[in-house]
Formats: structure tokens, sequence, C-alpha cells
């Protein structure tokens, strides 16, 4: 049957293809897992908040988000280190050279400036007048903390222990409108409670720093930026004039052997969450490798080249991450798919001719035999096998295209039968 012949032709083709397929299935990159531990910052902080809305993100594209609370910025690096956590988001300037070599940025996310409140009847002027006063600098392990004291470096040396204390955000906020503490610092972006708050108070003021210019000079991690008049709240006067602060640039960290496509989906992520305009920069400059200061993979400086992948431009996360993986299997496939098919169309004509061509050997040794008899009886023999010849060649099933094949072999068997009737055998003339 014809569709007996296709099988026998294609079907081991299709064997191989499938067998092909099978393999380039189990040779391509593992999948990306289905869920990360994102290093969170601790709860009610900027970082916590970002932290929350990766989270939902993530989750809408299939990536479950474990958030780990943290005490900031060292705890995270801590945790990354140790492979305890996959993403954090860490303040610039505190990775180290070990840093370097098992952790990569995806970008800076956004400015952090350093904000630095003390009470309203407070005689300091700039941040080397907090010398003596009692001044909260944020917990151990947080990137507050390590700023603070890299500034307290610059600005004289090691400070007395009261300008150092360790209180946590909302500790500081209180024991600062409570009296209890001169002073607080923070780290943070502007949209933290705790800022807004404070910026907002009337028993403190934000303390300016003059020389802003001079220090992201002199530290890489740091930039100078400008807390426009009016920007916190543009009726209520908020801040009343221009304030000069130093910033360090928050970085959006992973650990190097995160997935690919979990990165890249962190970088498409990111770019919804930090391109929105904020208080000291316009729409559209962040994400950005602005004072990037650790190692960013191939996929992360080509993402900032050229933008997301046309994969991920057009196909959802799960079938854009299949198809960059199987891509590059695309080749080797269809290069041993190419003969196969151009092979398959004249095998299979070849088989079906073949099933009718193979009766004019038969055909051909009774032609033989009949010419070898005397005419007459001595023929009929001869004769009776040429029509169950033609009856067997009757039950050929072939496909349509190849019907003038297997008439044409009818044909000739009727020819034979009428040559051993009408041909002489010793003359071989037609009588």
């Amino acid at each position: 049957m014809p569709g007996r012949d296709f099988w026998k032709i294609y079907g081991p083709l299709l064997a191989v293809a499938l067998i092909g397929f099978v393999w380039a299935l189990a040779a391509m990159d593992p999948a990306p897992p289905k869920s990360i531990r994102f290093a969170a910052g601790s709860p009610g902080g900027a970082y916590h908040a970002y932290a929350e809305r990766y989270e939902r993100l993530l989750e809408e594209q299939g990536i479950e988000v474990e958030l780990v609370d943290t005490a900031g910025s060292i705890d995270n690096l801590r945790l990354l280190e140790a492979g305890e956590v996959d993403v954090a988001i860490v303040q610039g300037g505190l990775a180290t050279a070990r840093d370097a070599e098992i952790l990569r940025s995806a970008g800076g996310i956004f400015e952090e400036p350093f904000w630095v409140f003390v009470r309203a009847g407070h005689p300091a002027e700039s941040f080397g007048d907090l010398r003596s006063a009692r001044l909260s600098i944020g917990v151990e392990g947080s990137g507050t903390r390590a700023l603070a004291l890299g500034l307290q470096q610059q600005y004289g040396g090691a400070w007395p222990e009261a300008s150092r204390q360790a209180l946590g955000s909302t500790e500081s906020q209180a024991a600062l409108l409570s009296g209890e503490i001169d002073a607080v610092a923070f780290a943070a972006s502007p949209g933290a409670a705790y800022i807004q708050a404070l910026m907002r108070s009337d028993e403190v003021r934000l303390l300016p720093f003059d020389r802003a210019e001079a220090l992201g000079r002199r530290e890489e991690a740091l930039s100078a930026v400008t807390l426009i008049r009016g920007v916190i709240d543009v009726g209520a006067d908020v801040p009343s004039r221009d304030v000069p602060l130093v910033a360090a640039i928050a970085q959006l960290t992973v650990h190097s052997d995160i997935h690919p496509a979990i990165e890249a989906l962190l970088l498409d992520t990111a770019v919804l969450i930090h391109a929105e305009p904020s208080v000291f920069t316009k729409g559209g400059q962040f994400p950005s490798m602005t004072h990037v200061e650790l190692p960013v993979s191939k996929q992360v400086a080509r993402y900032y080249q050229d933008g997301p992948s046309f994969l991920r431009r057009y196909f959802p996360f799960s079938v854009a991450n299949f198809l960059d993986r199987a891509w590059v299997l695309a080749i080797p496939l269809l290069t041993l798919a190419f003969p196969l098919v151009r092979a398959a169309p004249p095998l299979y004509r070849w088989r079906v001719r073949r099933k009718i061509y193979v009766w004019y050997k038969d055909l051909r040794e009774l032609e033989a035999q009949g010419r070898a008899l005397p005419t007459g009886a001595a023929r009929i023999g001869v004769e009776k096998q040429l029509e169950r010849l033609q009856v067997e060649v009757g039950k050929l099933d072939v496909p349509l295209s190849y019907t003038d094949d297997l008439y044409r072999l009818r044909s000739h068997i009727e020819f034979v039968k009428q040559l051993l009737v009408s041909t002489d055998p010793v003359t071989g003339v037609t009588m």
C-alpha cells in the first residue's frame, strides 16, 4: 500500500529526527530555576520596598521570589558570598576585591544619598561639626554605617563612640525627634518613609554637604548630587533651598553562578522599576553602568549596549528562554535533516517503481520460454503464466502519480502474449 511505502521510507527519517531532537534537548543548557532568594534589607526600608516590587514582577513571569530580611548592604554581601541568596541590592562602595571574584553587578539602579539630619537647634553647619554630637550611623552590617565611618575618616579620623551609635532606621528617627540624640545619618532612597517624615518635620533640618564635589572626586563610589528646592513638596517648599549631598549608587548584585536567563529577567525588571524619574534624576537614567564597581557578565554588557534580545521583545519569558537555549542546536539538526529530507523523495520513488519494474524480469523470462517453444498447444502453459502475471500485476496498489507505469507494464504483458501467439519460433517472423 502507498501508505505503507511512505512509512517505510519516511518512518526511519522521522525516527532519526526524533532521536536528534531528544539529544538536542538533553544537550541544551539547563533550564533556569523556578525560584530565587532575594536579600531584601530591613523591613520598612527602601531596599525592602524595591525587593517587594521585584518579587511581584518576577512572579508574573513565573519565578518565585523568597525575600530574606537582612540588616543591610554588608549583610547582603555576606549572604551573596556564602551563596545563601542569589540577588541583592548593595550600596555602592562596599564591595571588596574578594567580592569581585564571586559576585557580579547587573548595574546601578538608583542614587542613594547620604542624609544627615540634626536637631533644629544644633549649631552644626557641616558633617565635620558632628564629631562631638550624639550621632546614630546605623546598625552593624548596614551600608549606612559603612559609608558614615568612611566619611568620618575623611573628616578627621576616628570619632568618639557617642558619634557612632548603632540604631536602626526607625529607632534613630524616634530618638532624634525625642531629643535622645543630636543627629542621625541614613544612606537611603528619598522615597523611604523616614526620610519623607524628617524632611517635613520642623524639629530637624537636613545638613548640607558643601564639599560634596570634593568628596565625589576623592571617593570613586560617591557622586555629588543636589536636592533641588521644592522637589520633595513643591507646595510646602520642601526643601526651602537647594541642598548639596553626596550619594552612592545602589547596585543590583548577583552571584556569579546565577542562571543567565534569570540575570536577563532581572535586567528587564530593573528597567520597569528604576527607569522612573526620581527627585535626583530624570526618567530613563537608570539602570545604568554608572559607578559599577563589580565585574559584569557579557550578557549584562550586551544588554546595556543593545537592549533586550529579539526573543525577549516578542515572546514571554518561558518561551523566549526555551528558544534562546535551543537555537544553538538548530544548525547541527538542520545539517542532519537536510540530506535526509533530500534523500527521502528519490528513495520513495525508487521503492514504488521497483514494485512495478521487478515484474519485468518475469516477463522477459516468460517471453524467452515462449519463443523457444513451438506454436500452438506447446505455448499454452506460457500464455497461462502470462495471464496469471497480468492478474498479479493488476492487484498492485500504487500512488495515482505512478499509474502510468503500472498500465505500461500491463500493456507490455499483453504485448508479449500477442507476440507469442503470432510469432514463428524458428524464423521469429510474425505469422
